[in-house]
């Protein structure tokens, strides 16, 4: 390859991308890392009786806490405390 005469010398391939900046963490390794919008791990079991309080976005709390009437193995039946009851996928609740 030859422009005028002159020689373009080729670029190496680089075995990865540049970092973004210095310290980055590298894409191979930001691959392994949980998505964010998804809940936290739910806490081992519900069972009737136990509080519970709802999460949010990204499992922030919500300061609503609750009793678990009814269980089973992917939703609870919780009575909010000052509201009434509410079904809810177990993801979106915590054991307190």
């Amino acid at each position: 390859m030859s422009r005028n005469g002159k020689l373009i010398p080729r670029l190496r391939k680089a075995p990865q991308p540049p970092l973004s900046h210095a310290g980055a963490t590298p894409d191979s390794d930001r691959a392994r890392k949980p998505q964010l919008t998804q809940p936290s791990a739910p806490d081992p079991e519900l069972n009737p009786g136990d509080r519970v309080e709802g999460l949010g976005n990204f499992g922030k709390p919500t300061g609503e806490f609750g009793t678990v009437e009814r269980t089973n193995d992917d939703d609870a039946i919780v009575k909010w405390d000052g509201d009434g009851r509410m079904r809810m996928h177990q993801p979106w609740l915590k054991k307190v």
